[in-house]
């Protein structure tokens, strides 16, 4: 625990599931944060996102879920960027972290992209948690491993297709993929997906575990290429290694068969 207390996590993005990570990071015991968040609240986040209440409406995401982790630990050392993850703060959001925890908005392409490659070259490991029907996927990505370029190539996609790689190189096994009864809500141009409480807080759970791994260096962690998704609605865990990532013979069928499944939803945009 006192190791704990002295390690540092970054977290970009404190909405669905970042706001979750923050909590659960602070009950076990982090002591210290970066936080980049420049959003407010609204009643489109009350499905989701652990900060959204009545009361918080209209107030900036940063200042509710500091106030919380806060109430838990009153003693959290927290560094606060409230204008959010930019080319300008980037260097310094990551400054002293000794993991950073994806909770970007999952359409933030070049953000993402941006925050994993400083994570890279600085030596931080970095862990993302995906909200993917009523379950979650994870990918971890450690320094000098393979990178997250080279794992959902990404560079010189229209958003379209960087959604479709994003959504396909996080969950190659498509365990939620079964019990979605509109494709239409699913708009990948247009930057909207459906989301659901449960799988939030199954990310916090699953990230959660895994930072507790890499921070106190223990054994049994799988990196990228290698990932996991467990779906709770269908009961299902998958274990999954795409070597060469979106580049991999199977991976590009899949993507294939991705980019027909939600065709409907792209004309529709």
């Amino acid at each position: 625990m006192a190791e704990l207390g002295r390690k540092r996590v970054a977290i970009a993005g404190l909405g669905g599931v970042g706001g979750r990570h923050l909590l659960t990071l602070t009950r076990l015991g982090i002591g210290r944060f970066n936080l980049a968040e420049m959003d407010a609240f609204e009643l489109a986040n009350f499905n989701r996102q652990a900060g959204a209440r009545c009361s918080t409406i209209g107030l900036p995401k940063l200042e509710v879920m500091a106030g919380l982790a806060q109430d838990i630990n009153p003693e959290l050392d927290l560094r606060l960027f409230p204008e959010g993850l930019t080319d300008g703060n980037l260097v310094s959001f990551l400054d002293g972290a000794d993991l950073y925890v994806d909770s970007l908005d999952f359409f933030a392409f070049e953000a993402r992209r941006a925050v994993f490659a400083a994570c890279d070259r600085m030596g931080i490991p970095a862990i993302t948690a995906a909200p993917l029907g009523m379950g979650a996927a994870l990918l971890c990505f450690r320094p000098g491993g393979m990178t997250f370029e080279d794992y959902f190539r990404l560079a010189g996609c229209d958003p379209f297709e960087q959604s479709l790689r994003l959504l396909v190189g996080l969950a190659p096994a498509h365990l939620h993929a079964g019990y979605l009864a509109d494709r239409s809500r699913v708009d990948l141009a247009g930057g909207n997906g459906p989301s659901t409480a449960m799988a939030c807080e199954l990310c916090a759970g699953i990230a959660g575990s895994e930072a507790l791994r890499i921070l106190l260096h223990r054994s049994g962690g799988r990196w990228a290429p290698h990932g996991l998704q467990f779906d709770a609605y269908r009961q299902r865990l998958a274990r999954t290694w795409i070597p060469w990532g979106n580049a991999h013979p199977l991976q590009r069928l899949r993507l294939a068969l991705a980019r027909r499944f939600l065709a409907p939803a792209r004309t529709t945009a």
